[in-house]
């Protein structure tokens, strides 16, 4: 795999849980960075900017995104994993979710400077918007 640009998306995220039958609530959709809406049987999972999330929701805050430069053809292999072994190594945990076009990692906001030091080292390059 070849090295990927990447660029930390501002602002803090949110996980939220929420009943599977739920509505998505308009809160979720509120900004034009990203949002991921996942539904299973189970229950509706938001990711969304922390700041719109109300105070009593169930969600697990203090996340940041560091989005991955696409678009990727579906017969890349790699991309995932040339980003998440070098964090495991450094003991970093991430969250990723892929869209149509890229990658997005989400990790704990004191994770965010060590992730792009591990990442810069593994031969990744960082840019800002």
């Amino acid at each position: 795999m070849q090295p990927l640009t990447l660029f930390t998306l501002p602002g803090s995220y949110a996980f939220c849980r929420l009943h599977p039958d739920g509505h998505i609530p308009h809160w979720a959709l509120l900004g034009d960075d990203f949002v991921s809406l996942t539904r299973t049987r189970d229950e509706l999972s938001v990711v969304c900017l922390q700041s719109n999330v109300p105070a009593e929701a169930q969600a697990e805050r203090g996340w940041r995104c560091i989005k991955v430069e696409g678009p990727f053809d579906f017969s890349v292999s790699g991309v995932h994993a040339s980003l998440a072994l070098p964090l495991a190594e450094a003991n970093i945990s991430v969250m990723a979710i892929a869209t149509y076009e890229t990658d997005h990692l989400l990790l704990k906001e004191q994770d965010l400077e060590p992730a792009i030091a591990v990442l810069t080292k593994a031969g990744h390059t960082f840019r800002t918007e």
